[in-house]
């Protein structure tokens, strides 16, 4: 029997992470439909298409070659990430779900975000920089701060 064969992205911890939300979420916006469908229908809507935009960006980044292209499908997953996260809470504001039911989701979707922006660190020196410079600028503070 021949060897599964998969593509990168598939063999990347966060897009199995995105795909678990994928699937998770599906279920929600089932229920959420079920009760509440015409006061959330555009937030649902909106969740739908940026669970789908942060797994397929996740996806395609993966598969591009130059560095810098590959840190800004990334960083484009990471937005719709927290677009998803900030649709679970309008959907709690919206009384259509309880902060205990999105909890699950919104703890998947803070490590996929700090996983994600990770991958932007690792291939955006821009970014890789940036963040030496706060760095080095917050330890300096805590320094002098102390004594």
């Amino acid at each position: 029997m021949p060897a599964t064969v998969q593509f990168d992205h598939e063999k990347l911890d966060v897009y199995k992470l995105e795909l678990r939300f994928v699937t998770w979420v599906t279920e929600l916006l089932r229920q959420t439909r079920e009760t509440n469908s015409t006061e959330t229908r555009e937030v649902r809507n909106q969740l739908d298409r940026a669970s789908l935009s942060m797994l397929l960006n996740t996806a395609e980044g993966n598969g591009r070659r130059a560095s810098l292209m590959r840190a800004r499908f990334f960083d484009d997953a990471r937005g719709s990430a927290t677009e998803c996260a900030a649709c679970l809470d309008a959907l709690v504001a919206k009384q259509a779900s309880e902060n205990a039911r999105v909890a699950e989701g919104k703890a998947m979707l803070l490590r996929v975000v700090a996983i994600l922006c990770k991958l932007v660190e690792r291939f955006d020196p821009e970014v890789r920089d940036m963040d030496r410079l706060i760095d080095s600028r917050t330890s300096r503070r805590t320094r002098t701060s102390t004594i």
